[in-house]
């Protein structure tokens, strides 16, 4: 085994390198420069207000249709919290994201899992569910470079899901973590820009600026979002503003621009490496490229035992997500690999590394 680093296609986190560090010192120096007591002080519930008025101008609403929360993935538990009792149908795609997997089913919700095609949601399929009498509280959508699967929600899927949406009276919540990281192909209106009655829109600061920011917002109907108030200052009074901000000054002079750029320039040649590679060394594997985001969905040969070569691969430095990790059953033969937090030259070496893994895993199950 090699006594070179972990190779990791595990964790969807950018890296180092592409991390604006020297723009986040001076956005921390300017924030606290412009506006120490608001940063020092108990804020309110809704988030530090310039960071939230930004934001509302951004989506071209008013600032009582925005909370800015610690990270997305507490906006998406006050939504839940508001929206899902024990009991409520919810509708998610198949695969979906884990945890959001885990936080409905904390909840006591009946999720129902539909397909996701390489250009979103099965909406046929979503359709027969509701046909057959299912009433969902909630439908969560990835819409842009889903995690874990990398599709992106045609604009045909996302008009037809708003329409489902009206008649049917459920929630379309539009979680868009990724929507800024596309590095080819032309964007896609946000649903929640196109009917804003009918959706709640989640995203994130991790993903362009850092991890570490812990920044996330939603936007949606005012009922909404003032009910997701109430809860919040139940909770913490108010989120972090020191981080909220930093990330107000970082917006406002610029430097999320610059940053987006570098992100989606590496992630474009990440990306390209990863598919050659996959396509160099493991022509078995089956994948759609994605146009932007942080990862990519393999599909292996039926009766492929992922268990076995996420065992093998680990034996030689190489770490990825087991495909059923994403899912309530099956997908036994699939695999999610991260590409963010990996150079050229790491996946170009992981690749070889899965492939060596893979052939040793079904040399084992056909002796």
């Amino acid at each position: 085994m090699s006594d070179r680093r972990p190779i990791s296609f595990a964790r969807g986190a950018p890296s180092l390198d592409i991390i604006d560090v020297e723009g986040l010192k001076a956005a921390a120096e300017a924030a606290f420069a412009a506006d120490p007591g608001g940063l020092t002080g108990y804020g309110t519930a809704v988030g530090y207000p310039p960071l939230r008025e930004w934001i509302a101008e951004r989506h071209g609403v008013a600032a009582e249709n925005v909370i800015v929360t610690n990270g997305s993935m507490q906006a998406d538990a006050f939504l839940f919290d508001a929206l899902v009792s024990s009991g409520d149908t919810v509708v998610v795609e198949l695969p979906t994201y884990d945890r959001t997997l885990l936080a409905l089913r904390n909840r006591g919700a009946d999720v129902r899992m539909v397909e996701l095609e390489p250009d979103g949601i099965d909406v046929a399929a979503l359709e027969r569910v509701l046909v057959a009498g299912a009433r969902p509280k909630l439908a969560h959508i990835i819409p842009n470079f889903q995690n874990p699967a990398g599709y992106t929600l045609s604009l045909a899927k996302r008009e037809r899901l708003l329409e489902l949406a009206r008649t049917y009276g459920f929630v379309l919540f539009e979680d868009d973590p990724y929507v800024e990281l596309r590095f080819s192909g032309e964007r896609v209106p946000a649903m929640v820009s196109l009917d804003p009655e009918s959706v709640v829109y989640a995203s994130s600061f991790s993903k362009t600026i850092a991890p570490g920011i812990r920044v996330g917002y939603l936007v949606g109907p005012r009922e909404i979002i003032a009910r997701i108030e109430r809860l919040a200052t139940g909770v913490y009074i108010s989120p972090n503003m020191v981080a909220q901000g930093i990330v107000n000054q970082f917006v406002r002079s610029g430097a999320i621009e610059r940053s987006i750029q570098t992100v989606k320039q590496a992630l474009r040649a990440r990306v390209d490496a990863l598919a050659a590679g996959l396509e160099r060394e493991l022509p078995e594997a089956r994948f759609v490229k994605p146009e932007g985001g942080y990862f990519m969905w393999v599909e292996l040969p039926r009766g492929t035992d992922v268990d076995a070569l996420h065992a093998a691969a680990a034996a030689r430095g190489v770490q990825f997500v087991r495909g059923r990790d994403f899912v309530l059953e099956g997908y036994e033969n699939t695999l999610r690999l991260a590409y963010s937090g990996v150079t050229v030259e790491e996946i170009e070496r992981g690749t070889a590394l899965l492939a060596e893994a893979y052939r040793e895993v079904t040399a084992a199950t056909t002796a």
